[in-house]
């Protein structure tokens, strides 16, 4: 069949799209920024069609001869009225797709119960009535709380757990909690597509465990090797200061802890188990959570975490890229550039350029970026505690701490997207360049447009720092590379 897969650079289109090859699928996705999918493993194997699901003729022209269309995009922000694109989206991919004769709409929504909801659950009900309502057989599989690998949910759980050891926590802490495997959402997600045209209607799917959501901070705990955890529950900590503390203590920022907390503000578990007899569960069984969370640590301990929450486009933070000139770009722009030679391989130089950040850190004034990461998170961004996807490798659109990979060429240059909140746009580039078979040179530029006085004038306060900071950084890297080499060449020698 022919498949067209919406948000393939999310956490789980990215994890769909290699597992629809693999079922000999042929295989197109839709992408604002076609960029993102650059260093994705199956790049050539898919179409790849730039657009924006808020245009009718981009939705026409993806969802043209396609048998199976996967809608796996929703808004984390709360920004606005989110709810009426959410609407716009869905109805245009709704019209669009019984206009083209799309055999089949898959829709991944929320588990939720009946009654009020919040608006991220409401919207998200909503968007899947929508796509019901088309024409178009739809099947909307509705999910609890994802445990995977990178999985934001799964991240929340992990770091509430693993910094705190005793806590206080919102009496929703209480509530009842069906989570799924996120290989069991992608089995789910992969069977539909070959559902019969009578099938059109909403199911509950879920992992075989019910608990209490403090019960997955402690079952998580037991699976990390850690003491079960003193959680007190108490009933005026609103979802509001819930969002701010999550913020403050996890790596999740504030613009996505709102609707994570919002959708645990009732019980999330399945009303029916119906789906069994349209999909029947996994020959080996549907995973269960202590496994899975087995699973997706292993996962982070090898390096191998395949998509993750990080490389969600963070709300309010800039997307557009560096103008080819900056110079000449229309704005007002300060840099700070050095460049230093370093005695070691370009190739030796370019692995430390590569690994920076995340547990790897910025080799110089550990201090000095954690304080600008907590200043970032206390002010609702998200912080030095993002860290990065692989622990070594990049690829465009990767997450990195509280930058983007906007570009990067393997071997010779990296250029970083500011994510944290500034008065201003900023970028910070690295240019590795071989002058001999042992010797090469590191460029380092920073690059900052300034919005209105505020950013001139915090230009002008940390421009004290960068010599310290920046220059300080690309000196380290210098060392950390000529340690590196001269390390092998004595290992080689003897």
């Amino acid at each position: 069949m022919k498949v067209l897969v919406t948000g393939a650079t999310g956490y789980v289109g990215g994890r769909l799209v290699p597992r629809l090859l693999e079922q000999g699928h042929t295989v197109r996705v839709l992408a604002r920024e076609p960029h993102r999918l650059d260093g994705v493993p199956w790049h050539d194997d898919v179409e790849i069609v730039q657009g924006d699901l808020q245009n009718r003729a981009d939705v026409a022209r993806a969802a043209r001869s396609i048998d199976v269309l996967y809608y796996l995009v929703h808004s984390m922000s709360s920004a606005g009225n989110f709810e009426e694109i959410e609407r716009q989206v869905a109805t245009i991919v709704a019209e669009e797709s019984a206009k083209a004769k799309v055999s089949r709409i898959v829709y991944l929504g929320g588990l939720h119960p009946d009654g009020p909801l919040s608006r991220h659950l409401g919207s998200r009900k909503e968007v899947g009535d929508i796509l019901l309502a088309s024409g178009v057989p739809t099947i909307a599989l509705q999910a609890g709380v994802i445990i995977g690998s990178g999985s934001a949910s799964f991240e929340m759980i992990r770091n509430l757990t693993e910094i705190l050891p005793a806590m206080p926590a919102p009496k929703w802490v209480r509530n009842h909690i069906q989570p799924i495997a996120v290989r069991d959402v992608l089995y789910y997600l992969v069977k539909s597509a070959e559902l019969p045209p009578a099938i059109n209607r909403a199911f509950d799917i879920g992992g075989p465990d019910v608990f209490r959501y403090y019960q997955l901070m402690n079952g998580y705990a037991a699976e990390a090797g850690l003491k079960e955890r003193l959680i007190l529950a108490l009933p005026v900590l609103t979802p509001w200061l819930a969002s701010q503390w999550v913020n403050l203590v996890t790596p999740i920022p504030r613009s996505l802890a709102v609707p994570i907390i919002e959708s645990l503000l009732h019980d999330a578990v399945m009303k029916n188990h119906d789906i069994d007899a349209v999909i029947p569960p996994p020959a080996e069984g549907l995973t269960g959570y202590r496994r899975a969370v087995q699973l997706a640590l292993v996962r982070m301990r090898s390096g191998e975490v395949e998509t993750s929450w990080r490389n969600t486009e963070v709300i309010g933070a800039p997307s557009d890229p560096l103008p080819s000139d900056p110079e000449w770009a229309g704005h007002k722009v300060y840099t700070d550039s050095c460049s230093l030679e370093v005695s070691a391989p370009a190739e030796n130089l370019w692995t430390v350029v590569e690994s920076i950040g995340g547990e790897n850190g910025w080799y110089s004034l550990p201090v000095a970026w954690a304080a600008r990461g907590l200043l970032d998170k206390l002010v609702g961004g998200v912080g030095l505690r993002r860290g990065r996807r692989d622990p070594n490798k990049l690829v465009t659109g990767d997450a990195l701490d509280f930058w983007r990979v906007e570009k990067i060429e393997s071997g010779t240059f990296l250029r970083l997207r500011a994510e944290m909140k500034l008065p201003g746009l900023a970028w910070l580039e690295f240019t590795v360049t071989p002058v001999s078979d042992d010797q090469s040179r590191l460029s380092q530029r920073a690059i900052f447009f300034p919005q209105g006085l505020g950013g001139r004038l915090y230009w002008w306060a940390v421009t004290p720092l960068h010599g310290i900071v920046f220059a300080g950084t690309a000196k380290a890297m210098g060392r950390t590379a000529e340690g590196r080499f001269a390390a092998r060449v004595s290992k080689g020698a003897s």
